[in-house]
């Protein structure tokens, strides 16, 4: 303590200026994790979980997400937003099922496919040059069978793993020019990226061991 006192005493325009460094860092952190907060708010994702790691219930999981995107692309146009694409796909969650499970069995699979609409944790993820920060997301989630292979995701809204999207048209469209540099993954912002994971993680962790303790 005695050393940092006379720091502060003897080089106060050095103190400050170390004050001032980490002002500035902290604000700049604070105003990152901001942006990725707008950016999960502005997302929808596609989720689909294969029934099994085995080499058919994985090329299946494919075979579904090509369905459900097809059969979901004309939901979406450009004048709506994530809240709105969430509400168009509420009444056609049966249609979404129904068009995984006409793959599943077309490709002679025992197995069923269900759909629902979830807000569920993710960590750090890209996808076709677009990555998202850490958190919850609203998500379309389709799990086959058992749901315990590996897992497939995409942005479903803004339309960015639909067919003719363009990732950075639609980022700088949907997220403004923060949102837009936090998603396209830009050098200077991967260590505020994992500081965004970080936090993120431990509530993730508290929200757990609260539900835990209702449980």
């Amino acid at each position: 303590m005695e050393k940092i006192r006379l720091f502060f005493t003897r080089a106060p325009g050095a103190a400050a200026a170390v004050l001032l460094s980490a002002a500035l860092a902290l604000g700049a952190v604070t105003q990152y994790y901001i942006d990725c907060r707008e950016v999960r708010g502005d997302v929808l994702r596609l989720h689909v979980i294969a029934a099994s790691d085995s080499e058919a219930d994985q090329a299946v999981k494919l075979l579904v997400r090509d369905a459900v995107l097809a059969e979901g692309a004309d939901l979406f146009d450009g004048s709506v937003t994530a809240d709105e694409a969430q509400q168009r796909l509420a009444p056609f969650l049966d249609r979404l099922e129904k068009a995984a499970d006409r793959v599943l069995r077309e490709n002679g699979l025992p197995y069923a496919a269900t759909a629902q609409l979830v807000n569920e944790y993710f960590d750090v993820r890209s996808y076709e040059g677009v990555t998202l920060p850490a958190g919850r997301y609203r998500a379309l989630k389709i799990v086959l069978g058992e749901g315990k292979g590996k897992n497939w995701w995409c942005v479903m809204f803004p339309p960015l793993c639909l067919p003719a999207a363009t990732a950075e048209e639609d980022a700088y469209a949907v997220f403004g020019g923060d949102g837009a540099k936090v998603v396209q993954g830009e050098p200077e912002y991967e260590i505020r990226f994992k500081i965004v994971e970080l936090v993120e993680k431990a509530i993730e962790r508290i929200r757990e061991r609260r539900a835990e303790r209702i449980d």
